[in-house]
């Protein structure tokens, strides 16, 4: 098992830009791109739109803190985050799906190109977390 001095620096700012970049997308839910994150909703998710990106922003505020800070913990929170952009994903398909435009993805192509970053997302996470590495 890897102790505090054997991850990376580069893991360690990776997962600080991490944490940080979640902390403003939750901030963004709860203010400034409320509307943009709408758009995401499926249709088929039983609570009201607004309710749904509201909830979802505490969540993804205090996933960024988390990851950011808890170093003991880092491992959990690194699989954590790589769910949670699994569980967001199929919003991420129905906007694809339905064309609906929000953070300048006006466009099917854009949209499409937008599906393969939630990968990159997850494996980030996991990355610079240390989850990924094998126990010794």
């Amino acid at each position: 098992m890897k102790t505090k001095k054997e991850y990376t620096k580069t893991q360690n700012l990776s997962r600080i830009a991490l944490g940080a970049m979640l902390v403003t997308a939750g901030i963004g839910h709860l203010t400034f791109s409320r509307k943009e994150f709408q758009a995401q909703v499926p249709d088929w998710v039983p609570v009201d739109k607004d309710t749904t990106v509201l909830l979802s922003g505490v969540a993804e505020i205090a996933l960024g803190l988390s990851i950011a800070a808890l170093k003991k913990e880092r491992k959990t929170t690194g699989v954590v985050a790589a769910s949670f952009f699994a569980a967001v994903f199929p919003g991420n398909i129905s906007q694809y799906k339905n064309r609906r435009d929000g953070f300048g993805l006006d466009t099917d192509n854009k949209r499409l190109a937008r599906l393969f970053f939630q990968p990159v997302l997850m494996g980030w996470a996991l990355w610079s977390s240390g989850a990924l590495q094998s126990k010794k």
